[in-house]
């Protein structure tokens, strides 16, 4: 039987009767889910978070899907939130290979396999969860629709920077000092470091003030920079990922027009080849759209529900 698992129902903002649990993946990391079911569901949202987040950061989605009448899982992946840190110093975000992710996500699946969550299961992935996702896909995920919010399929970032970060990345780790912090990144959370004013994620300050208290109440869940390794990996399988073509699942994606974390040209390209994806680009939108605006974020939420409603 799997162990339960904190979850941070003071900060989480989500359903009233939600639940953690502890899993150890095929390569015997620990990471933790959180689930909220749902009498006579409609089917499973599983959520596929961002770098650096947790899984109370989408109490407030899943509160929405819920209501909706989706059960909804979300994961901390390794390296972040609860689940097991991978270097010594964990503020750091870090992986080993952007492989690793997907044995995280056969974990999950399974997890959600063995305790009933009801199919049909869909799929929505935000910034390096899209990335993760769409490997998933790839290789066989079982979901009947997905919704891509702010997906990495790459780096917002000038090409000058991106080849230096191509080529340090590189460096460090045939020189082995890639468990260090990337270069003008700090060990802190982006929320505690960064202002309202002027932040990449949000135009609603009241939404950054809570994800700010959510940090400061649980510092343990934050992280900060990412290693050059976690950098070269992501590079390299963002570079693979375009290579390759869309999956057939229906999908909706959304872009913001402020998006200065990922690369806005890729999901571009990679929208306009997805036979029936369609792209929602939000002139004042940010890199968090679920957590935007009032009337963003419940227009992202009512045309996510509409298109897992059609593909039930």
């Amino acid at each position: 039987m799997t162990q339960a698992a904190p979850l941070y129902d003071d900060i989480a903002d989500g359903p009233a009767n939600g639940a953690a649990h502890w899993l150890t993946t095929s390569d015997n990391r620990r990471i933790r889910v959180g689930h909220w079911p749902v009498d006579k569901a409609k089917g499973t949202v599983l959520i596929f978070p961002g770098r650096t987040e947790y899984i109370e950061k989408y109490g407030m989605t899943a509160r929405a899907l819920t209501t909706a009448g989706y059960a909804t899982l979300a994961v901390d992946w390794r390296g972040q939130g609860l689940a097991d840190r991978l270097i010594n110093d964990a503020a750091l975000g870090h992986v080993g290979s952007f492989a690793d992710y997907q044995h995280d996500v056969q974990a999950v699946t399974d997890h959600a396999t063995a305790i009933g969550l009801p199919k049909p299961w869909f799929m929505i992935g935000h910034s390096m969860g899209g990335c993760i996702g769409l490997r998933s896909l790839v290789t066989g995920l079982d979901v009947n629709a997905v919704m891509f919010s702010a997906p990495m399929w790459g780096i917002g970032m000038s090409r000058a920077v991106h080849a230096f970060a191509w080529g340090l990345s590189g460096l460090s780790q045939s020189l082995k000092f890639d468990e260090r912090i990337v270069p003008g990144q700090l060990p802190a959370s982006y929320l505690l470091h960064q202002p309202f004013a002027g932040n990449a994620l949000t135009n609603d300050a009241e939404i950054y003030a809570a994800l700010r208290q959510q940090i400061t109440a649980h510092p343990e869940l934050g992280v900060g920079g990412p290693s050059l390794r976690w950098l070269r990996q992501s590079l390299q399988e963002m570079r693979d990922l375009a290579q390759l073509p869309s999956p057939k699942t229906p999908c909706i994606t959304f872009l913001g027009g402020k998006e200065t974390i990922v690369d806005s040209h890729a999901i571009r390209s990679r929208m306009a080849q997805w036979s029936g994806g369609v792209l929602h680009e939000i002139k004042a939108g940010r890199h968090e759209m679920l957590m935007d605006a009032p009337e963003m974020r419940d227009m992202v939420i009512a045309k996510t529900l509409a298109h897992f409603d059609a593909h039930r």
